[in-house]
């Protein structure tokens, strides 16, 4: 058993890790369309516009699951609504495969989704609350590193099963296998969750402070754990017993404040061009590798280069902190996209369209895929945390439909096509990731290292900081 000075580090790592697989369903399921839209288009007969919808549909549903999760996580406890994600994500796997029409795939895609948006809320919200403050960003980088080891299993499930299989088969059986294999993961979720302990925050929630101490004595030791339970319970306040709704966060001022600096990052997580990356690689790949197999097998790599940048990630967050990762990824994109960009715009054959999204896809790993999800998961004081990372999480399933249903719009216009060959969407998410980097720079305060009951006070601070700069900045300028 590792030990750290205060806790049981390897225990924490264990049942974040489980946790995780939800993590892993959600990046299995978000992905597994991009093997599948061609032979989708062809079996369905889907226009451009039906094929942004084939892929967005399911963000429908992963809205609707987002704004459930923080109901569903303070009314059943988060172990046992992660539970209820692993039988949607077994419904929607085997409802998928045996679809004989378009409608019946969108409602099983949407019903996936509900399970997508409950568990991309409840898994880093249960992370954050059984980790300790020194170890939360390694904890939390597991969330990231589970959904993208997701997606690199299905980019090989999807490439093995095209492999070797004639463009017939793939038509009519492939996809369909695709989305069935969705179910040995569900099944392996369905196992393990119980093997985890309820959050002891959540415990607190409900006045079980008993079973609190118990898993926080369980994480570290019972003279860490009896101070920390003190901490949760005053930090909770005159809510131990239940949590405060919507329109009671939404009514106070410095839950406004942190609420949108929370949904913009998680939005602005998804202008940046991943979920191009994610469900339309091979699409866009295809115009330069000449074959649908050949623009699987580049995928893989994709993803590899994905889960290269997560490891680092995970590796650094806790060491150098939350925001200069997002800042010099902001940067790193932005040069990969435009690398992209330049490859399509000439169309270059060979390997420069597939070099820029290595660099785009290895510097989102270690800055905005996993510290979006780590500081979603812990600006949330614990009072509206619930709350909070539902609605971030709805703001960021809301910009990924609208990016995904609009990228194959703007792919297959006829004018964007003649004149830049697909490198149009490029610019424009390369514009929007500077839009991102100046966000972080103005509004996002560094919380490495902060416990999760002292985080409303760092987050309100930086805005009176940022504002006081601010005023002094437009005084200076007026009296230039």
């Amino acid at each position: 058993m590792v030990q750290s000075e205060r806790h049981d580090v390897g225990y924490v790592l264990r049942i974040c890790a489980i946790a995780a697989l939800g993590g892993i369903l959600f990046g299995y399921d978000t992905s597994v369309i991009s093997g599948a839209i061609s032979p989708l288009q062809e079996y369905f007969h889907l226009s451009p516009a039906q094929t942004g919808w084939a892929v967005s549909n399911v963000v429908i549903g992963c809205m609707v699951g987002a704004i459930v999760s923080g109901a569903m996580a303070d009314r059943f406890g988060r172990r046992i609504t992660l539970f209820i994600c692993a039988l949607l994500f077994s419904v929607q796997s085997i409802g998928t495969a045996l679809a004989t029409d378009f409608t019946w795939f969108v409602i099983y895609r949407m019903l996936g989704g509900v399970a997508v948006g409950v568990a991309s809320a409840v898994s880093p919200m249960y992370m954050s609350e059984v980790s300790p403050k020194d170890m939360r960003g390694r904890a939390l980088s597991m969330e990231q590193f589970a959904i993208v080891f997701g997606q690199v299993v299905v980019f090989i499930v999807n490439y093995l099963i095209a492999r070797s299989a004639t463009p017939e088969w793939l038509l009519d059986m492939g996809w369909r296998w695709m989305f069935g294999s969705e179910i040995v993961p569900c099944i392996l979720f369905c196992a393990m969750i119980f093997f985890i302990p309820e959050s002891p925050r959540w415990h607190v929630l409900k006045g079980r402070h008993d079973e609190a101490l118990k898993t926080l004595t369980r994480i570290s030791n019972e003279h860490h754990a009896r101070n920390l339970h003190a901490e949760i319970r005053q930090s909770l306040g005159a809510v131990a017993k239940s949590s405060l709704g919507f329109s009671k966060v939404l009514g106070d001022a410095r839950a406004r404040w942190i609420i949108f600096v929370g949904a913009s990052i998680a939005a602005l997580q998804q202008v940046t061009g991943i979920n191009v990356m994610m469900y339309y690689a091979p699409m866009v790949l295809k115009s330069t590798s000449g074959s649908l197999q050949a623009a699987l097998f580049q995928t893989i790599w994709i993803g590899f280069a994905l889960l290269l940048g997560c490891i680092i990630g995970a590796w650094i967050v806790d060491r150098h902190g939350r925001k200069p990762l997002m800042l010099w990824g902001s940067i790193g994109m932005i040069l990969g996209l435009l690398v992209v960009s330049w490859g399509l715009y000439t169309q270059s054959t060979g390997l420069m369209a597939l070099s820029g999204m290595l660099v785009f896809m290895l510097m989102f790993g270690l800055s905005w895929g996993p510290v979006c999800w780590i500081l979603i998961s812990e600006i949330f004081p614990n009072r509206f945390r619930a709350v909070g990372i539902s609605l971030a999480v709805t703001s960021q399933w809301g910009m990924n439909f609208i990016v995904s249903q609009c990228f194959p719009m703007l792919s297959e216009n006829k004018y964007l096509s003649e004149q830049f060959h697909g490198a149009f969407s490029m610019w424009l998410f390369a514009l929007l990731g500077l839009f991102a980097l100046w966000f972080v720079m103005k509004f996002v305060p560094e919380t490495k290292g902060i416990s999760l009951e002292k985080i409303e006070d760092t987050m309100i601070n930086h805005r009176t900081v940022s504002a006081s700069a601010s005023t002094v900045a437009s005084n200076t300028t007026r009296h230039v």
